[in-house]
């Protein structure tokens, strides 16, 4: 269970009867919290896209290079990346956890 702090906010009437009409549980708490957190993640992406459109000076040169000469870089798939024949084949299991599977 996350903490909690307990804070006052004073409201005006119409808000808190709209707040009530949207949510026939009447917790008014989790109401806030998540219309805060919407909010919060709204503003948190605001600001990733000013970001990104001015970028720090040190990073506009790999701004400008962009994805494409990035993937040029890239293998070209005629190379192995992950040796298949190395590692141990595992699966799931319920209340186990990972478990190495037997043949």
């Amino acid at each position: 269970m996350a903490a909690t702090e307990q804070v006052i906010v004073t409201l005006p009437l119409e808000l808190v009867a709209r707040i009530d009409r949207l949510d026939q549980n009447r917790n008014r708490s989790r109401f806030i919290a998540e219309a805060i957190e919407h909010e919060l993640g709204r503003r948190r992406r605001d600001a990733l896209h000013r970001s990104l459109q001015t970028p720090h000076v040190e990073t506009a040169e790999f701004s400008e290079a962009g994805l494409s000469e990035w993937g040029a870089h890239l293998p070209t798939g005629d190379e192995d990346l992950v040796d298949s024949e190395g590692g141990r084949v595992v699966r799931w299991v319920d209340g186990q956890g990972w478990v190495e599977e037997t043949e």
